[in-house]
């Protein structure tokens, strides 16, 4: 497989835990997420001549694999970043370039639900599937529903030329609408269970080092699921004028976690408790990079590491992890695809591609 605007591996990592692909060729720019890529998957990024991870509009071309996989970057779709990073929307044609150059039997991509309202996505799905013939289907899947301890909406897109589109069958529901016999969702008390309560710093268990104000703002919200408005209604004197004024919404801000919910989406700023709800559901502090790590389904080193591999570079590490898909989705995913490869009877060998007999 390709896997195109690889990010630190996340897909990947899914990917290889089926024991069923290999990858040959990986597209990243981000300097720090590529040398993770490579530390846990080997040197196939694609780099340029001074050695820096190369642009996909740079490559001249991919080779045939049987699969390709990646999401061309948010930041244009997000309803976060309205406005913003607009003009990286168009690297969606480099996802049809490379479709058409790697000839795959499948393609599997990951993005924010925005990207499905786009014209963009329109456009590449009606010629994904009358120009390069695939039939493509896309779905929100949320991350919980498939094991992983984080509630994280996100469009999967698969598209296939070998027949109807293979979809992974959900494996755990949120206790209230609990199945006889399935499983519940995974928790952040799961998630990051064994991990010493104060941070170690030890494999990225390392937080943010607040200054007094903001200890003692945590202290004023020690409950569970507690945020900026029992903050404003205690505190109004260390509460920021800006949460003062706004008076509703955003109610995740400044929130603390449950221990027996799943952690909410982790986003690249996790360690910044003003960006949501990222304080531990007891400790006064946000979120470690280890619990962060854990709470999207990548394991512990060394079977995973993250570079910087020491804490040089917190902002570096969060954007990888806040930016990956997890594992545990990726798996359930590859899982089924790998079935319906093996279902059809696709076969290739050298650049030729085939079904089998």
């Amino acid at each position: 497989m390709i896997d195109l605007f690889a990010g630190c591996g996340g897909m990947t990592l899914g990917f290889h835990e089926t024991g069923r692909f290999a990858s040959i060729q990986a597209v990243e720019t981000d300097p720090d997420a590529a040398e993770t890529y490579e530390l846990n998957f080997g040197p196939i990024i694609v780099r340029h001549d001074d050695d820096l991870p190369a642009p996909i509009e740079h490559i001249e071309g991919f080779p045939a694999v049987d699969v390709v996989i990646g999401g061309p970057p948010c930041q244009g779709f997000s309803r976060l970043n309205r406005g913003v990073g607009l003009e990286r929307r168009g690297l969606w044609q480099q996802y049809r370039r490379a479709l058409e150059q790697a000839d795959p039997a499948a393609f599997v991509m990951e993005n924010v639900p925005e990207l499905l309202r786009s014209a963009e996505y329109a456009e590449f799905k009606i010629e994904a599937a009358n120009v390069l013939g695939f039939t493509v289907q896309e779905r929100i899947l949320n991350a919980a529903d498939f094991g992983v301890p984080q509630r994280r909406r996100r469009a999967i897109v698969i598209g296939t030329r070998l027949g109807e589109v293979p979809w992974p069958e959900q494996t755990h529901y949120a206790c209230e609408s609990l199945p006889q016999g399935r499983s519940p969702w995974q928790t952040f008390r799961d998630a990051v269970a064994g991990l010493p309560l104060k941070p170690s710093g030890e494999d990225w268990h390392n937080a943010r080092n607040p200054d007094p104000i903001s200890i003692e703002r945590y202290k004023t919200i020690p409950n569970e699921g507690e945020g900026r408005f029992h903050l404003a209604e205690r505190r109004p004197d260390i509460t920021p004028p800006c949460w003062l004024r706004e008076a509703s919404g955003r109610t995740d801000v400044f929130g603390r976690l449950w221990w027996d919910r799943p952690a909410v989406t982790i986003r690249t700023e996790f360690f910044k408790p003003e960006k949501g709800r990222y304080l531990h559901p007891t400790e006064h502090r946000a979120l470690t990079v280890r619990e962060a790590a854990r709470c999207m389904g990548f394991p512990d080193p060394p079977a995973f590491r993250f570079y910087p591999l020491a804490a040089q570079s917190m902002t570096s590490v969060a954007r990888q992890i806040g930016n990956a898909v997890p594992p545990p989705l990726a798996r359930k995913i590859a899982t089924t695809l790998a079935a319906h490869l093996d279902d059809t009877g696709w076969a290739r060998s050298g650049t030729t591609v085939a079904l089998a007999a």
